[in-house]
């Protein structure tokens, strides 16, 4: 057959390090799928513009439409949810396959896209969109299709973990360890969708929808960044042999399923424990496969490159077989049988790091009130005292008060809230400093 003509969108970090490949190893590729490639044209902005590698300038084009018109398959690198969403329909309205990281795009309109897909026989592919290099979806995907997939979770966004790692094993600051983020390119100049869980709670709409055959979006996934992640919180996770990781945790309960961002108190031990710098792991659970753990580069132009081209691969060698023989993602397209659960619903262990007044009986009134909302204490810990700034006694000296440092057994969320509010209002209480959740080695 004629070479399968191929379309790039975007030529960034990850767009030209695609070219690259496309052009420079064409013939391992052609081996590799059964037929031959050819790259037709990349759709920019600004031909002139300085890019990693240098394009051919005959294949530079700003006429992204009509290169969507003639391509085969189109590589959709562009980003965010305009032009890129119309592009993507566009491909998909004449059966052209996709491939795409685009994880903000697929994030909100997921569902869409897989319909319109499946109605018009047409492969859309997004590996690159969860965790760069890592290939988690295709397994998720296929491998444990056979399996019941119960839990996923996952370090999928590398700016945060190394920011978290280096305050962990450096002591660092969290605006230096951003700051070195930013300095080595993990981090961009506005690194808000890092930081405050957003890019990572798309990932986590993308995984959801593909375990439990469920449309999920953005909007359904419980998000908390690392902002409020303090120096003190991290000595204390590591006194009591914790390490705080973000992580996006997905899990089915028997009504329905949640999906959740959120700094996580993980013990040492733990498999995502040991996962340094801007690496990312996700960890999987199923019923007959057991625990499973997949783990690599989660960003950067080659890593995120590696991803794009398996699914180009992957995409072109379907292309070369009928219609009925391609697996897809169209099965992925959701039957709405799983409901997204509110995160009152969630129930998992928690980390209070309080001040209380420091004289005989706090404890008990403190574990009365735990008692009344149904959470019970696991462990505590009584690292110190501190001065309670800005009370002071009778004779102007600042009141002392003792730190208390509790860990739950599994309680719901809701609870813990309300436990939470009760205990702000308790007089013996004077902060409740952090409250972080827990994930245990199950």
């Amino acid at each position: 057959m004629d070479a399968l003509k191929i379309g790039l969108l975007g030529a960034g970090n990850v767009g030209a390090q695609v070219a690259k490949t496309l052009v420079e190893e064409r013939e391992l590729i052609a081996g590799r799928v059964g037929t031959g490639v050819k790259l037709i044209g990349v759709a920019v902005r600004d031909v002139e513009a300085p890019r990693d590698w240098k394009i051919p300038g005959e294949l530079l084009t700003t006429d992204a439409e009509s290169l969507v018109d003639e391509a085969d398959l189109v590589i959709e690198l562009l980003g965010g949810l305009e032009p890129a969403g119309e592009l993507i329909t566009r491909a998909l309205n004449r059966g052209a396959a996709v491939v795409t990281g685009n994880k903000a795009l697929l994030a909100t309109r997921g569902g869409e896209l897989h319909r319109l897909a499946e109605e018009k026989g047409a492969l859309l592919h997004f590996e690159a969109a969860v965790a760069g290099a890592i290939p988690i979806l295709r397994p998720v995907q296929e491998s444990l299709s056979g399996d019941r997939i119960t839990k996923v979770m996952g370090i999928v966004n590398g700016t945060t973990n190394y920011i978290l790692d280096q305050m962990d094993t450096t002591g660092a600051a969290f605006e230096d360890a951003l700051a070195e983020a930013q300095r080595l390119g993990y981090a961009e100049a506005d690194p808000t969708a890092d930081v405050e869980g957003h890019d990572a709670a798309a990932k986590a709409a993308i995984l959801g929808t593909l375990a439990f055959h469920a449309p999920f979006t953005i909007d359904e996934v419980y998000c908390e960044g690392i902002t409020g992640v303090t120096g003190e919180d991290i000595e204390a996770a590591a006194a009591s042999g914790y390490v705080i990781k973000l992580l996006a945790i997905i899990e089915k309960t028997e009504a329905g399923a949640i999906l959740r961002v959120h700094p996580t108190l993980l013990p040492r031990t733990h498999p995502l424990a040991s996962v340094r710098g801007a690496f990312n792991a996700v960890f999987v659970v199923a019923e007959n496969a057991g625990e499973l753990m997949f783990y690599g580069q989660g960003a950067g132009g080659q890593p995120t490159s590696s991803a794009i081209m398996g699914d180009v691969v992957s995409a072109a060698r379907r292309l070369r077989g009928s219609p009925a023989d391609l697996p897809g993602l169209r099965e992925q397209a959701a039957d709405g049988t799983v409901p997204a659960l509110p995160i009152e619903e969630a129930e998992t262990q928690y980390y209070i790091d309080m001040v209380v007044a420091d004289r005989e009986g706090v404890i008990a009134e403190v574990a009365r009130v735990l008692a009344d909302h149904h959470v019970s204490i696991e462990s505590m810990r009584q690292p110190g005292s501190v001065s309670a700034e800005g009370e002071v006694d009778a004779d102007g000296v600042d009141k002392r008060g003792a730190v208390v440092q509790i860990v739950t057994h599994l309680a719901r969320e809701k609870d813990l809230d309300d436990t939470v509010a009760t205990l702000k209002g308790l007089g013996v209480v004077k902060a409740v400093n952090s409250v972080l959740r827990v994930e245990v080695e199950q």
